[in-house]
């Protein structure tokens, strides 16, 4: 950025998709997680009601919820991916008509195996065709934005990225992280990040990271990258818990909190893409919404 440029003006994403499901006694666990909402009629109303309400908290981008839907995932489940990844864009696509918000609908497209163990991560060749199957599936479906996110190594998050920019699609990357600036792989966060904006991303983000460790991710990102960087941090009251969890989580910070956070990395770290991951709320988006637009970003 140049000494006399102005701030891009900030993006805000929407809150937790799962969090608002369990809050409303939907179940999400294994091996569904939050798929299984998209095959019952009255969950689907309750989804479409949880992306409404993100909208109305002033959200610019809402996502689909498309976290689980590649083929590997839906195999044997009784769905086809079609099936859910049509209902998902359009529950979203049918929010954002309800509300009248001009906000972009993304398409997940989260790791083939588990967010939390890039151990799990499969060859180059399943994560081709898994990831190309999804993407195109996104696109097909109308999504404005494939969101690459949750990535816990470099190299899925490349094969990801290069599947959403063939399928078509504009794309941005976000990966998970933990102390001291690095995936969750032990990978180095700057090289990363460098490495999937050369690739074509149009912003590089980390999410489900702890305020804290997201924290210390803000100035790599900044440093690394020449485009729009930005954070979704995780802030549900993980206490005595190890992973994913199947039952609702509080949050560990008050909306009023989120909201003063989310406005210093703004101000501070001159982030351009903010909102939350685990456990965040429309309330916290809405308390958070003036805080980022307000804050003083040094050009």
């Amino acid at each position: 950025m140049s000494a006399h440029a102005a701030p891009a003006p900030p993006v805000l994403l929407d809150g937790a998709v799962a969090t608002e499901l369990q809050r409303a006694g939907i179940a999400v666990r294994a091996p569904w997680w939050t798929t299984r909402a998209l095959l019952d009629p009255g969950h689907q109303r309750v989804l479409r009601g949880i992306h409404a309400a993100h909208l109305r908290a002033g959200a610019d981008v809402i996502t689909a919820n498309t976290f689980r839907c590649h083929d590997r995932t839906l195999r044997g489940l009784g769905t086809d991916q079609a099936t859910v990844v049509d209902t998902a864009v359009g529950l979203a696509r049918a929010a954002r008509a309800d509300t009248g918000r001009a906000a972009l609908v993304a398409g997940s497209l989260a790791p083939v195996a588990d967010c939390y163990r890039p151990d799990l991560v499969p060859p180059d060749e399943v994560l081709r065709a898994e990831h190309r199957r999804l993407a195109t599936a996104l696109v097909r479906a109308r999504v404005d934005l494939v969101l690459v996110e949750t990535m816990n190594t470099l190299r899925e998050a490349v094969i990801a990225l290069e599947a959403a920019l063939a399928a078509g699609a504009r794309a941005w990357v976000s990966f998970v992280c933990r102390g001291g600036a690095r995936l969750l792989s032990g990978e180095d966060l700057a090289t990363a990040a460098r490495a999937v904006e050369r690739a074509g991303a149009g912003a590089v983000l980390v999410n489900c990271t702890t305020p804290a460790d997201t924290e210390a991710c803000l100035p790599v990102l900044r440093a690394a990258c020449a485009g729009p960087v930005g954070a979704y941090p995780n802030i549900e009251d993980r206490a005595g818990t190890d992973g994913p969890v199947d039952r609702h989580l509080p949050a560990a910070l008050t909306a009023t909190d989120f909201a003063t956070l989310l406005g210093r990395w703004r101000a501070e770290h001159r982030v351009e893409v903010l909102g939350g991951c685990c456990g965040t709320t429309p309330t916290h988006l809405s308390t958070a919404r003036p805080h980022i637009q307000d804050a003083e970003v040094p050009t």
